[in-house]
């Protein structure tokens, strides 16, 4: 390690830190009963009254059994909201959350079955008064999305209530906003103590993570950085946005695969660059019409881990394609957020079918600005992290967003000896192999505790248990 800290302080010394800105093809049937599994689990609906609420990760019903974690501290219950488990998805109400905000204004989003003819849609816009600006057919729901403005001052709630009362229409909702969960960038030590933390170099003897495929949902990748070479196995533009690469996307591949002067938690992995987020003045914002396409685009590329360094509001159209993507053997990762003790859980962190992902630093301590909550999962370094940016330069920054990008880095290890494993058992290895942090047992700062990728790994060698060996649970073909 004395090696990769003298390198390291030369990187610091001979580069310039950049400074970013703040950051199934399953049955329609199948698709419906996941997303009511999941907004039950949640504890209801948006638009309710109520605000944003979120229920214990509690286990679906077979056949896919969920994790049972270690004894927890109870934490205050969120606020009610109606149950609606098993209730057909017409009966899910989109109307967002009263005092949401964070939503595309005069916009909203239209789900219809299957693939509608231009006349089935044009008469439906007709009668609604909207105009069409995008659409997108999704393989893992389905159905076909609409992006859709509203021209004549009318208020979302208003269009949306006349939208679920047609019943040519399977689902209406507002088109949210999701931020990338990056804290301003710090003047910290550089070096990768995330390493020797996760014991990264002792598991890159058993793995690296050849021919593991990541997705990173995210903004912009600089794909010609010299720590990024190579790496990049397909580009998918889901903004529709001309601009530049971003160092929020850049950083986060650069923690899963970077192999130049740094080292990425998985080197040998490729990487999907999706780009679902655009450049705003305050940092890059992306929205549900583009995190969809950017999702559907990676899973019918074959990604089996999704890297999702984002968050914002519960979302019912984001939760079908992300069972649609557990459905289809995707192994869905995602920031818990930067949003503050005291914030509710951050979606897509807080879906039942992704792992949530929380931050420390190189003493342990809970990176401050972490949001907290029953749906933390598992902890990982995201404080004065060393990653690639733009130009190839490189910056020094903090967010859950880089501690999720660990463990898909880990991920990708795991992968590569066992390919074709599903996300129980995956959870099982890392939750039961990771070293507890805070109070005894699971909690709602650290979840399960740090990730060990050298421990978890070991749970593939001949002379270690493997708690998966009995049945193992496999990803579709």
């Amino acid at each position: 390690m004395t090696a990769v800290a003298s390198v390291l302080a030369s990187i610091q010394s001979a580069c310039s830190l950049a400074r970013p800105f703040s950051l199934v093809a399953a049955t329609v049937v199948l698709s419906l009963a996941a997303v009511a599994d999941a907004v039950a689990q949640y504890g209801g609906l948006p638009g309710s009254g109520a605000s944003p609420g979120y229920g214990q990760d509690a286990p679906p019903p077979p056949p896919r059994p969920r994790v049972q974690p270690r004894a927890s501290t109870p934490s205050a219950a969120p606020p009610a909201r109606p149950q609606v488990s098993g209730t057909p998805l017409r009966s899910v109400s989109g109307l967002p959350p009263v005092g949401e905000t964070r939503l595309t204004q005069g916009e909203v989003l239209i789900e219809l079955n299957g693939s509608p003819s231009p006349q089935v849609v044009d008469a439906l816009a007709g009668r609604h008064r909207l105009q069409r600006v995008e659409s997108q057919a999704l393989e893992l729901t389905g159905t076909t999305y609409y992006r859709w403005r509203i021209p004549d001052g009318r208020s979302m709630d208003t269009v949306l209530r006349a939208l679920e009362a047609d019943r040519a229409v399977t689902s209406a909702q507002p088109n949210y906003v999701y931020t990338l969960q990056q804290a301003a960038v710090s003047e910290g030590d550089p070096a990768q103590y995330a390493l020797a933390k996760l014991r990264l170099p002792e598991a890159h003897t058993l793995a690296k993570g050849d021919k593991a495929l990541v997705a990173v949902i995210d903004s912009g990748i600089d794909a010609t950085h010299p720590e990024l070479n190579g790496i990049v196995a397909g580009e998918f533009d889901a903004s529709s946005s001309a601009a530049k690469a971003h160092p929020h996307g850049t950083g986060i591949a650069g923690i899963i695969a970077a192999h130049g002067r740094l080292l990425g938690a998985a080197p040998a992995a490729r990487i999907l660059a999706v780009r679902a987020f655009s450049t705003v003045p305050t940092g890059a914002e992306g929205t549900t019409f583009a995190i969809l396409k950017g999702l559907d685009w990676a899973i019918g590329q074959g990604a089996r881990v999704i890297n999702m360094s984002f968050a914002g509001p519960f979302d019912p159209a984001l939760a079908r394609v992300l069972a649609g993507g557990r459905a289809k053997g995707a192994i869905l990762i995602a920031a818990a957020g930067n949003t503050g003790p005291k914030s509710p859980p951050q979606f897509p962190a807080a879906d039942p079918n992704v792992i949530a992902v929380t931050a420390i630093d190189a003493e342990d301590r809970l990176f401050a600005q972490a949001s907290r909550g029953n749906h933390v999962a598992l902890a990982a370094p995201g404080v004065d992290i060393l990653a690639p940016a733009p130009g190839g330069t490189y910056q020094v920054v903090s967010g859950t967003s880089y501690a999720a990008a660990y463990v898909s880095g880990i991920a990708a290890l795991i992968l590569e000896r066992r390919p074709k494993l599903l996300l129980d058992p995956f959870k099982r290895i890392l939750f039961s192999t990771a070293r507890d942090l805070g109070p005894k047992g699971r909690d709602d700062q650290f979840g399960e505790g740090l990730a060990d990728a050298y421990q978890a790994l070991l749970t593939f060698e001949p002379k270690a248990a493997d708690p998966v060996a009995s049945g193992e649970q496999l990803a579709p073909r």
